[in-house]
């Protein structure tokens, strides 16, 4: 198996797979509920001033009383846009809560067990989204609230593995496996569009629920949590992996050091550039749909195709990023807090520029999608900015760090969703979405540019508290070692010297 390529390899291609099926079963329903609920209601019900579907119905109406956006499966649902951001927020109300036990859980139990559980159960309940929508929407709500509060320790364990398996001058590189998220959304949005008109909206669930089962099998059978428990590794990767990372991860995982980790500077640095991207990222992913088909009119396939490209963008990006930072730091060109700064401006700030074209493009469908796609593009830059920054600053935490920052940066998940809802509820317009736009860009290059001025990416002390204990306790005895050394030498020589003066006058006499 290792005669082809490395078990580190390995381990990125699944961990890469594993983020695209999490992703898949995170948004399918994105996709799937464009189909679900009843087609656009009528102008007498919404306010389609200043849209770009305005001018397209005006000119239905005259000579037809065909709907302009069409949908292969017949709509059964008739939820309102309160109602569907509903559903679709469900699953970060209680997702936030459980991020830190994640990270806990896979310091604990081990990341092939956290991570590959929590995916696959995700994808089983995914088989029973369409049974629970015939019932009633409050039902789907509620197994989207299970599924976020099992989706909420996934995230945060990854971090342990990448910290036990990965160099540090190959974490950029590593941590772009992570972007499989994106190739998951962007699969899922043309797939599901496809879906839904071959077979109808139900399929959705069923075939990403499937693709998940699938993908934990190979998981289960090629991953370990360490080098010295994988089997198959060779002996010369292992010594390697080993010796590049040092003392800098142990192998029994120290007390968390709680207080000490929650004032730290550089952790919350982190946590603020993650707040920003998330925000931006949330909303591009779950709203794109929405917004491509009430304000350019696109159907459903349309939507799927051309919402899907951002993030093969964004994996794109991450990758050519991530081997740029690694490269500057194995040749010594730039310091890793530097790399870090760069990575996160491209992150951060530059998708907020992004966003604001996004906020202007009015009526231009071809600038929005090359604004989105720039956007959610230049976003897969944190894995090589402050993804990568929670490894660096104390890989033996790392797992619970992130579940710290996803506690936090998971909030805009449910947040964006009900913003957008109450802003375009019944007013879907040019002007209202400019506004959710315009919010979005503020998040970003707010955060982007305090990142530049205060993160780090210096490993810190309390990374090993046992030894910043043990150095600190031997300073202390230092100076009395010294001090009881002196004495004991000056007394030695006198000593010496009585002993030499006695015996020369013994000699004398």
């Amino acid at each position: 198996m290792n005669c082809c390529m490395s078990t580190r390899d390995i381990l990125w291609y699944l961990v890469f797979t594993g983020f695209a099926v999490n992703y898949m079963v995170r948004l399918n329903i994105n996709i799937g509920i464009v189909s679900m609920v009843k087609n656009i209601p009528k102008s007498n019900n919404i306010s389609y001033s200043n849209t770009c579907v305005q001018t397209v119905i005006s000119n239905s109406s005259a000579n037809s009383t065909a709907p302009t956006i069409s949908i292969t499966d017949e709509p059964k649902f008739d939820w309102d846009a309160k109602q569907q951001g509903l559903v679709l927020g469900g699953y970060f109300w209680l997702h936030p809560f459980f991020q830190v036990a994640g990270g806990v859980m896979a310091q604990r139990y081990g990341t092939k067990l956290v991570f590959g559980v929590s995916n696959v159960m995700q994808c089983l309940l995914s088989f029973l989204i369409p049974l629970l929508a015939e019932l009633d929407y409050r039902a789907l709500i509620f197994l989207r609230v299970i599924q976020g509060i099992i989706g909420g320790v996934t995230w945060p364990s990854m971090h342990n593995l990448t910290a036990s398996w990965i160099p540090p001058n190959e974490r950029s590189k590593f941590l772009s496996a992570y972007m499989g998220s994106s190739i998951g959304a962007a699969l899922t949005y043309p797939l599901c569009g496809l879906l839904i008109s071959w077979f109808g909206w139900p399929s959705v669930f069923y075939v990403t629920g499937g693709i998940g089962v699938v993908w934990f099998i190979a998981w289960w059978v090629f991953v370990y949590d360490s080098p010295a428990q994988h089997p198959r590794i060779s002996e010369k990767e292992k010594k390697y992996i080993l010796d590049c990372l040092g003392k800098t991860v142990t192998t029994k995982k120290p007390p968390i050091p709680w207080k000490r980790l929650l004032l730290s500077r550089p952790m919350w640095m982190n946590v603020m550039a993650q707040w920003g991207n998330l925000w931006g990222l949330f909303t591009l992913m779950t709203q794109a749909p929405t917004y491509f088909r009430f304000i350019h009119g696109w159907d459903i396939r349309m939507t799927g195709l051309f919402s899907g490209i951002p993030h093969l963008c964004r994996t794109t990006f991450a990758i050519i990023m991530s081997t740029f930072g690694d490269y500057l730091l194995r040749n010594n060109l730039m310091a890793r807090t530097n790399v870090r700064k760069m990575a996160t401006a491209f992150c951060c700030i530059g998708q907020g520029l992004f966003v604001l074209g996004l906020a202007l493009s009015g009526c231009n469908s071809t600038a929005a999608i090359v604004c989105l796609a720039a956007a959610t593009g230049v976003s897969g830059a944190v894995s090589t900015g402050a993804l990568a920054g929670f490894v660096d600053i104390s890989p033996n935490f790392a797992s619970v760090m992130l579940g710290i920052s996803f506690t936090v940066t998971v909030i805009p998940g449910f947040l964006s969703p009900a913003l957008v809802g109450f802003l375009t509820h019944q007013n879907q317009t040019v002007g209202q979405w400019q506004i959710v736009f315009l919010i979005v860009s503020f998040m970003l290059v707010v955060t982007g540019v305090l990142y530049q001025f205060f993160a780090t990416a210096e490993l810190q002390e309390w990374n090993s508290p046992a030894d910043e204990k043990n150095n600190h306790e031997l300073g202390k005895l230092e100076p009395l070692l010294t001090t009881k050394s002196i004495d004991s030498i000056i007394k030695e020589d006198q000593n010496s010297l009585e002993h030499d003066i006695k015996h020369n006058k013994i000699l004398i006499n």
